[in-house]
């Protein structure tokens, strides 16, 4: 499912949030500013992240498949400011493997939305369960939330979230996810 946005609305709103800041939309550096936000919004929202469930049959059972160092930018949804996240995937193989390249689409999916970096990991988790049929899943997530760097305190962090289930909380899979993860 694919949400829409208003984007004349959004124009709007960001002609009136301009206006508030005390600032002249019909200025020279600002006359563009509301099409381009309500672009960008547009192009974020509406994100098509296309197939994401092409699966193969294993070629060897019970063997950990690991993606790492994913890239990915989200929206805080408390204060609207950007965070990226650094994203890892593994999940234990048994009937089938996904394909390599619906790792990256399916976290992208989950971030092009106003969400925490905690309910992106869990939402990425929970479609791969769906997808691969399978409990035995570890998405981890390091982030920085520009909502902490560039106002708040002001201070460069880095945010690690985890939704590990199945065979991942045993002590030797939990451990061989985190040492791959670690490694990369």
């Amino acid at each position: 499912m694919t949400r829409k946005i208003d984007h004349d609305k959004v124009k709007s709103l960001v002609t009136e949030l301009l206006t508030a800041l005390g600032e002249d939309p019909t200025r020279e550096g600002l006359q563009e500013t509301p099409r381009r936000i309500a672009n960008f919004w547009r192009e974020f929202i509406e994100y098509d992240a296309g197939k994401l469930d092409t699966t193969f049959a294993a070629v060897k059972h019970n063997q950990m498949v690991a993606v790492t160092g994913m890239k990915v930018w989200s929206m805080c949804e408390h204060h609207m400011l950007p965070f990226w996240c650094d994203v890892s995937i593994a999940y234990i193989a048994d009937d089938k493997v996904l394909g390599l390249s619906k790792f990256a689409r399916i976290a992208h999916k989950h971030a092009h939305k106003l969400t925490l970096q905690e309910q992106l990991v869990s939402d990425i988790a929970n479609e791969l369960k769906g997808i691969l049929g399978t409990n035995d899943i570890a998405v981890m997530a390091k982030g920085e939330h520009l909502c902490m760097t560039m106002r708040g305190i002001k201070t460069p962090h880095r945010m690690i979230s985890s939704a590990l289930s199945g065979k991942f909380h045993q002590a030797e899979q939990r451990a061989e996810f985190f040492q791959i993860v670690n490694s990369a």
